[in-house]
C-alpha cells in the first residue's frame, strides 16, 4: 500500500510537488495549510523573532536572535518531525492506529494562487516543562517524571508553543490552527489528555486564541519566568499565564 493510502498518515493530505504531508484549514481558511519545517523557513524565522510584535511574547527563543540560531532550530525541529513521520510511513497500514510523541507537521504557510507558498510561523507541541514551578528542584522532579511517561500515556502534560506573522495577526488563523491540530491529531493520534500554554501578560490575543479552543485559566503566576539569564530579553520578569484544556 502506498503511503498516500494507508491509514497510518489518516487526515494527512501529500503534497504532489513536494512531497510533503499537511493539513488544510477549514473555509474560510482553506488557503492556508500546516506542514513539516523546511531548513528554507530559516531566513523567515530570523526576521519573525527579530521583530518586536513577537519576540516580546516568546520565552525560549535566544535575544537578540541569530541567523545562526535559525538555522540550528530548524535542523532539530524538522529532525524531529522526520522521524515520526518516518513511525507512520513504516506503521503496518493493517494494523491498529500507531500512537506517536510528536506531530510531523507545524510549520504554518499561505498558499498563493501560483501554487507557491509562504512561511507564516509555527505551532508545535512539547512536553510541559514547568516553567510555573518556582521551585527549581521541584520543577526538575515533575519535568522528570513528565519525560519519563511513555507515548501514549495518558497522563503525559503536553505545552504548545506557536506564533504567526504580524502581518496575518487577527485573522483567526491561529485559532484554526490549534483547534485542527489538537482535534486531528493530539487527540486521536498522541492520546493527548492534558495540554498547558502559557502566555505572558498582556498577551490578550494568545488567551484568547486558546479559550476559544476550550482552554481555561489555570493559574496566574507572578514574576513567571525566573529562569530568564541577565541580558536576556525580557530583562524583567513577568506574570505568566497558564491555561489548561484537560480532556472530559
Amino acid at each position: 500500500m502506498s503511503e498516500a493510502l494507508s491509514p497510518q498518515i489518516h487526515p494527512f493530505e501529500i503534497n504532489s510537488k513536494t512531497r510533503e504531508p499537511y493539513l488544510r484549514l477549514p473555509p474560510p481558511l482553506s488557503h492556508i495549510v500546516i506542514t513539516p519545517p523546511r531548513l528554507s523557513d530559516a531566513p523567515s524565522a530570523y526576521r519573525h523573532f527579530n521583530d518586536p510584535r513577537i519576540y516580546r511574547w516568546v520565552s525560549s527563543p535566544p535575544f537578540p536572535y541569530l541567523m545562526e540560531h535559525a538555522n540550528e532550530w530548524f535542523q532539530k525541529s524538522k529532525g524531529e518531525t522526520d522521524i515520526v513521520w518516518k513511525e507512520l510511513i513504516e506503521a503496518d497500514p493493517h494494523g491498529p492506529l500507531k500512537i506517536v510523541g510528536a506531530c510531523p507537521v507545524r510549520a504554518i504557510r499561505e498558499e498563493k494562487e501560483d501554487g507557491e507558498d509562504i512561511y507564516l510561523g509555527d505551532c508545535g507541541f512539547a512536553r510541559y516543562r514547568y516553567d510555573d514551578v518556582m521551585d527549581l528542584e521541584e520543577r526538575a522532579k515533575l519535568n522528570a517524571e513528565n519525560e519519563a511517561r511513555p507515548v501514549g500515556d495518558p497522563d503525559i502534560v503536553w505545552m504548545i508553543g506557536d506564533y504567526i506573522d504580524p502581518s496575518h495577526h487577527g485573522q483567526g488563523i491561529m485559532t484554526a490552527v490549534i483547534g485542527t491540530l489538537m482535534s486531528k491529531w493530539a487527540v486521536p493520534r498522541m492520546n493527548a489528555r492534558c495540554v498547558r500554554p502559557s502566555a505572558f501578560e498582556g498577551n490578550i490575543g494568545s488567551v484568547k486564541t486558546f479559550q476559544k479552543n476550550g482552554f481555561v485559566l489555570l493559574k496566574t503566576v507572578e514574576r513567571g519566568m525566573h529562569t530568564m539569564e541577565k541580558g536576556e530579553f525580557p530583562a524583567e520578569d513577568r506574570t505568566l499565564l497558564v491555561l489548561e484544556w484537560k480532556a472530559a
